[in-house]
């Protein structure tokens, strides 16, 4: 079962890679291959989720790579593999282009998230962390001709990757703490280590998850192709930072602080990105914002220790995002814009997308009996178990999850007159591309499976029969809903549906703007970091400017001191060679003749003797 496992990773790596690298070559056949590879990987997936394998290889440490199939990864793995296939089915039917480069990127990720959910270490989740990462940017700042997406993606991956070095800080302190590279023995670290590691997960954990105060990064990251945001807002990137805290909730808890500043964190995020969801025009961004918000709820469950109600809610929401998001993208392509007055009565021009549509906003919404009334719920049970204030806060961010799923109803399902029907395609239609007036026949299919699992998913959290499912997770101990917290918040939702059917939702400019958190981020987070960036390239420049100056210098040197050199080894040579010539000439003085030295004495005399006559 080894080889299974590896595979769920595996599989989608090498073909991602392998599209990389064909590139033009083989657009023809990449939608083909993506999708082949991803049921592929949907069945290694369940077929692992079955047989609980778990392997360690050697990576940075002799069994680094951990990897493990549990109960938490039992319930994702498939859900993932789920997602990723469906939205590639919708990709392929839209055809995306270039091809082999967007569906290559798609598995590259998908495995990077198939690596994040299994990962049982440290190095290995690090890895998987990285390449998700990288592979995200990519996929934000795939039409990189188009003067928004490079910025957008790069606002996006700033934020991220700054709140990631939290998870870099945690890892050191889990090794200098001594507890080893595995995520189980975190929560076992002693003194001020233990808050360093907690403090390092949650803030890594919150910015992957966009909750407060990095929630503004998912607005930016609407610009990429909207299978892009289906998957990466739904089951993937923003889910995994969800799944990271309620992986390591032990340690939250374990910390006295971590767990409740996380409960809190997602219940204002649950409240704030609603008034921000509530306040949209744009369809991709109130779903950007709903994210946020939704996922606030499971960070609330990672908070309060509610594994099972924050899983079940990660996998309906995965299921109902994914189809909003999807058909968002489908009427984007068709009318060539998402701007809610644009899309007036389009549920009604498309009937299955609406219908489809309709199932998905019901269950954002928390009405019975869908997915995520229950789902939600669970978590609230817990919530009013620990803190009726707690309880308060979530319950006003479902009611806030009513109205904006409401008022996409309500323009979604419109009937405007013939008159006001034809000046919103003549004024309002084309503005962001040109639409197709059609939605392709093969994208109904990822839509039909994706409304059906956001109508029976909820399942998982019915009182008194989510039993086995608590039991996967080990959660039998939490708080179950009773009958009469699931009809308050019922009647919540249908309330407030029917004051925003009969007086629309409110405006707030703030709202609009995500309250401005994107400029103060810019002036706290992104500002300095991007000074720090070229501060230290400017040092750079200036350390290599003077390593290359000192350098030159030194060759300078060299050639000064070879010169020198030459010129000692000549003179050296000079007197060399006179002492050579003097010996000489003393060797053929000395004949041995006794006649020869009286006349060379002879010469000496005469010659003194001149001289000496001369000096006077």
């Amino acid at each position: 079962m080894t080889a299974v496992l590896l595979s769920v990773i595996g599989l989608p790596t090498l073909a991602g890679v392998l599209l990389l690298l064909a590139g033009h070559r083989i657009d023809r056949v990449a939608p083909a291959l993506a999708v082949s590879v991803a049921a592929l990987t949907l069945g290694a997936a369940v077929t692992a989720a079955l047989a609980l394998p778990a392997v360690s290889l050697p990576f940075i440490t002799p069994d680094g790579a951990a990897l493990t199939v549990d109960g938490l990864t039992v319930v994702l793995l498939p859900t993932v593999a789920a997602v990723v296939l469906l939205v590639l089915v919708f990709a392929a039917a839209e055809g995306i282009r270039p091809a082999a480069r967007f569906h290559g990127l798609m598995l590259l990720f998908t495995a990077a998230v198939m690596l994040t959910i299994t990962a049982t270490s440290l190095p290995a989740l690090l890895a998987a962390w990285e390449i998700m990462g990288a592979t995200s940017y990519a996929l934000i700042g795939f039409h990189w001709q188009e003067p928004r997406t490079m910025p957008a993606a790069l606002v996006a991956f700033a934020v991220t990757r700054g709140a990631d070095l939290g998870l870099y800080a945690a890892a050191g302190a889990a090794v200098i703490a001594g507890h080893g590279w595995h995520l189980d023995d975190l929560a076992d670290a002693d003194g001020p280590w233990l808050h360093v590691i907690a403090a390092g997960v949650l803030i890594a954990g919150l910015g992957k998850a966009a909750q407060l105060p990095f929630s503004f990064w998912l607005s930016r990251a609407m610009e990429g192709p909207s299978p892009v945001s289906a998957l990466l807002h739904s089951a993937a990137m923003v889910a995994m930072g969800a799944y990271l805290l309620l992986r390591l909730e032990p340690l939250l808890l374990a910390s006295g602080w971590a767990g409740p500043t996380a409960a809190w964190i997602g219940a204002a995020t649950a409240i704030v990105l609603g008034i921000v969801a509530v306040s949209q025009t744009d369809l991709k961004q109130l779903l950007a914002a709903s994210t946020a918000a939704q996922l606030g709820f499971v960070v609330l469950a990672a908070g309060l220790g509610a594994t099972a109600g924050g899983t079940a809610q990660l996998v309906a929401h995965a299921a109902t995002k994914a189809l909003l998001f999807l058909t968002a993208g489908a009427w984007l392509t068709a009318v060539g814009s998402k701007q809610l007055p644009a899309l007036r009565g389009i549920g009604r021009r498309w009937p299955l997308a609406g219908a489809t549509f309709l199932i998905g906003a019901l269950s954002l919404a928390g009405l019975p009996p869908l997915s995520l009334w229950l789902t939600k719920d669970a978590i609230l049970a817990t919530a009013l178990h620990t803190s009726p204030a707690l309880y308060a806060a979530g319950l006003l961010g479902a009611a806030l999850a009513a109205a904006y799923s409401a008022k996409l109803i309500a323009i979604v399902w419109a009937k405007p007159d013939p008159q006001e029907q034809a000046d919103i395609e003549r004024t309002q239609w084309d503005t962001e591309q040109v639409g197709t007036r059609r939605i392709p026949p093969a994208a109904a299919v990822p839509l039909i499976v994706l409304a059906l699992a956001a109508v029976v998913l909820g399942v998982t959290a019915i009182p008194g029969v989510s039993a086995p499912f608590r039991a996967l997770l080990n959660a039998q101990t939490e708080v179950e809903s009773t009958v009469w917290e699931l009809v308050a918040s019922a009647g919540v939702a249908i309330v407030v549906i029917i004051l925003v059917f009969r007086r629309g939702t409110p405006s707030l400019p703030a709202a609009a703007g995500w309250f401005g958190l994107e400029r103060a981020a810019g002036v706290v987070i992104v500002r300095p970091m991007f000074a720090t960036a070229e501060a230290l390239a400017r040092l750079d420049d200036r350390i290599n400017a003077a390593i290359l100056g000192s350098g030159r210098l030194l060759d300078r040197a060299a050639a000064g001191a070879g010169v020198l050199d030459r010129a000692v080894s000549r003179t050296l040579g000079v007197i060399t060679a006179g002492t050579a010539a003097l010996g000489a000439l003393a060797r053929r003085a000395q004949t041995g003749a006794i006649a020869d030295y009286y006349a060379g004495a002879a010469l000496v005399t005469v010659a003194a003797l001149a001289l000496l006559i001369v000096v006077r």
